[in-house]
């Protein structure tokens, strides 16, 4: 029996573990917002499963182990098969208005993703059916199981990678099948033995084909299809993977000016997860690096002496170049990705000129907002790096992308570690209608009012042709400052966007637009008395983001709806515009598919013998298991802000809800639980139990057919105390 026990936790925690390193594939292969499905086809899957167990009982034989031991070893071969299935298939989201195919190939990469988690849940099922008595300790392997499974995945992902990460899942369920063979059929353990050392090889050396299809979108694809384009690096850990690439179409200056003539020195691209491609600059002793004086993020050190500065994201570590050059005394870097600092510092360290050694810099591997909690230090500058790729305001592919460094609590942050006359600097894209730099400012313009001063005192801004710089002063600028403000735009042919009692024949000189939107906007928005009214009638969503809601990205609307259908099929983004739709197209496809293949199945119990279900029993346990998640997902978002990545806020929850789950289902028996629901009637209920916990209840009656068990990636829920499956019944 305990050789059935541990199977089950070989194949929880194989199921977790896979379930996260979806979500780490999916980021790299589509974007991050396609990260969500993975949660989804765990859901599905376990449902489909347990809907299955109760519409066909001959899934339940007496020979318990040998139908484990299908179910496992099919589980085991189906992982890294659906794998290479959706990774080959050619599933575009940016054709999906346009070529009906995709809708297809869609559906299929979804569906057949589920199909481990439908294999995984007739394993954990099928004994919770049939070993009355042994739940408490079915449910507590497996929630034991899944937790191990949490760790397991952030381990694997840093050492083998997504891939790997899927073969190591694959070779956990082949464990499982060799204990259930052992001792049984020598023909399924040296079959069983066969699949172990084969997942042994690849995860020691993963073949070409496992590698992950990426995007042909992402800034990485673009860069290798240069003439010449070469990736010289890949490296994994738990919540990103980061490549290098030397590519002739890497070259990148966020808002260089157009006065500079100049050639820019050589420069690798650095990327995480494909994205958000940042330059390694050449910087050794010959190299020409005036284009550094060209950029808008050198104006604050015109107004601040021998600064004591913190760059937050410094990437490959441009900004730290115009630090250092313009003469800061002590720069601060908080990069979050320990990856990018080995990269940039240690790997081509001596390409980019030694910056991240000079004596002048600390480097510190942590998010901003931790570092800022846990010091006293005051800074005369605080940099926000532009460290993210240009996404047009209208994809809404990252709008619920959690970001804790742009929210009113950051901004709140950073005012209070400004000394008296420091700055805080933010560089964010431009955009049109105006976003990016509109919501930086108000978000500034948040934290200025909850410190008690007027904002319209303390802002300035600039445009280049593709981004804006917003400075907010600690104190009031002089008027010395905002001359070296217009002069050095003038010089550096820039557009003034709003400076205190700033005249509107100042603004759009240079990159001309029909009118001067972005004075308007900002002008419009400090001078608004109602801001939430602003924000209401405004086109786009740029309220200031809070901790509870860090969706920096999430600028949609449903007023502008008219406009995206109206654009459907019509432009190259996804459903006219708007990417956010794409995470209703995944909700509308996951109840389309659970309903096809859980709730209607389930119609056939009556034909079946069975009562089908009711109502009352449903509603019940569908609550309990939303409740569960209402917990789950808070928590895994809240941790975002302390752990710094979501993989690691996803690992660490849903190990401690697993494993003290587990605990509680192990203690169920010897605790008075009482009743959970009232037994209507002598009745016997056939009853759909959708849970994700393992809460179990005592009704005191008989179940006719086996339950049938909606599950979750939080291992499946079953009537326990009181039950008994009738000797005799079919599938006992």
């Amino acid at each position: 029996m305990f050789s059935l026990y541990l199977a089950i936790s070989l194949i929880s925690a194989a199921t977790l573990t896979f379930e996260i390193a979806l979500t780490r594939i999916f980021s790299v292969a589509q974007g991050y917002h396609f990260a969500f499905m993975a949660v989804s086809l765990a859901l599905l899957g376990f449902g489909a499963s347990g809907t299955a167990l109760a519409v066909f009982p001959k899934l339940l034989r007496r020979d318990l182990p040998s139908s484990l031991f299908t179910y496992s070893f099919l589980f085991s071969l189906s992982l890294p098969t659906c794998y290479l299935i959706s990774n080959y298939i050619p599933f575009d989201s940016y054709q999906i208005t346009w070529d009906r195919r995709q809708i297809l190939y869609l559906a299929i990469y979804y569906l057949s993703l589920a199909l481990p988690f439908f294999l995984a849940g007739l394993t954990i099922g099928a004994p919770l059916a049939l070993l009355v008595g042994q739940e408490s300790r079915i449910y507590f392997f497996n929630l034991a199981g899944s937790g191990l499974g949490c760790i397991v995945a952030l381990v694997s992902l840093s050492l083998a990678g997504g891939e790997g990460t899927v073969v190591l899942a694959s070779l956990g369920g082949a464990l499982a099948a060799l204990l259930l063979a052992y001792g049984r059929s020598p023909g399924r353990i040296a079959a069983s033995i066969a699949v172990v050392v084969v997942w042994l090889l690849i995860l020691l050396r993963p073949p070409d084909y496992f590698t992950i299809k990426m995007s042909p979108y992402k800034p990485l694809s673009n860069s290798l299809r240069y003439k010449g384009a070469e990736l010289l690096l890949r490296r994994w850990n738990a919540f990103s993977r980061v490549d290098v690439v030397k590519s002739p179409g890497v070259h990148a200056a966020p808002g260089l000016s157009p006065s500079y003539f100049g050639p820019l020195p050589t420069q690798l691209g650095i990327t995480t997860d494909g994205d958000n491609l940042r330059p390694l600059t050449s910087a050794a002793s010959n190299t020409d690096l005036r284009f550094l004086d060209y950029l808008p993020v050198s104006l604050p050190y015109l107004l601040l002496t021998e600064p004591r500065a913190l760059i937050i994201e410094p990437g490959g570590g441009v900004d730290l170049l115009v630090a250092l050059r313009k003469g800061a005394h002590k720069v601060v870097a908080v990069e979050a990705n320990p990856l990018i600092t080995y990269v940039a510092r240690d790997l081509y360290g001596d390409f980019a000129g030694g910056v991240f050694q000079d004596q002048r810099v600390t480097v510190v591997n942590e998010i901003g907002r931790s570092y800022l909690q846990r010091t006293d230090a005051q800074f005369d500058l605080i940099q926000l790096s532009l460290s993210d790729s240009f996404r047009p305001v209208t994809s809404g592919a990252y709008s619920l992308q959690e970001n804790y460094t742009y929210t009113q609590e950051a901004f709140t942050e950073y005012w209070e570690h400004l000394l008296p006359q420091g700055i805080l600097m933010v560089h964010r894209w431009l955009q049109m209608p105006p976003s990016e730099g509109l919501r930086a400012l108000a978000l500034a313009t948040t934290a200025l009012e909850r410190a008690g001063v007027d904002p319209g005192q303390h802002i300035a801004a600039l445009r280049s042709f593709s981004t804006m710089l917003l400075l907010v002063k600690r104190s009031q600028f002089t008027p010395q400052e905002i001359w070296n403000i217009r002069e050095f735009a003038s010089e550096k042919q820039l557009d003034l966007v709003y400076y205190p009692d700033m005249p509107i024949e100042e603004a759009n000189k240079i990159y001309l637009l029909e009118k001067p939107e972005y004075y308007l906007a900002c002008q419009d928005l400090l001078r608004a008395q109602d801001k939430a009214e602003f924000y209401r009638a405004y086109p786009f969503d740029v309220s200031p983001p809070s901790d509870d809601r860090p969706f920096f990205f999430h600028f949609f609307t449903w007023k502008q709806i008219p406009a995206i259908l109206e654009s459907l099929g019509k432009i190259w983004q996804p459903f006219g515009g708007s990417g956010y739709l794409v995470l209703w197209a995944f909700l509308i496809l996951a109840l389309l598919a659970s309903l096809v293949l859980i709730i209607l199945p389930l119609s056939f119990l009556r034909e079946m013998g069975g009562r089908g279900i009711r109502g009352r029993v449903f509603l019940y346990f569908f609550l309990l298991g939303l409740g569960y998640l209402f917990v789950e997902i808070p928590l895994i978002q809240r941790f975002i802000l302390f752990l710094g990545h979501p993989v690691y806020a996803l690992g660490t929850v849903l190990f401690a809800l697993l494993t003290f789950s587990g605990l509680g289902s192990l203690s169920s028996p010897r605790l008075p639980l009482g009743r959970g629901l009232p037994p209507s009637g002598s009745d016997d209920l056939s009853l759909p139990l959708s849970s994700a916990s393992s809460v179990q209840i005592a009704l005191g009656t008989k179940v006719r057919a086996p339950p049938s068990i909606f599950y979750s990636h939080l291992g499946p829920l079953r009537l326990s105390h009181g039950f008994a499956l009738p000797q005799g019944d079919s599938g006992n």
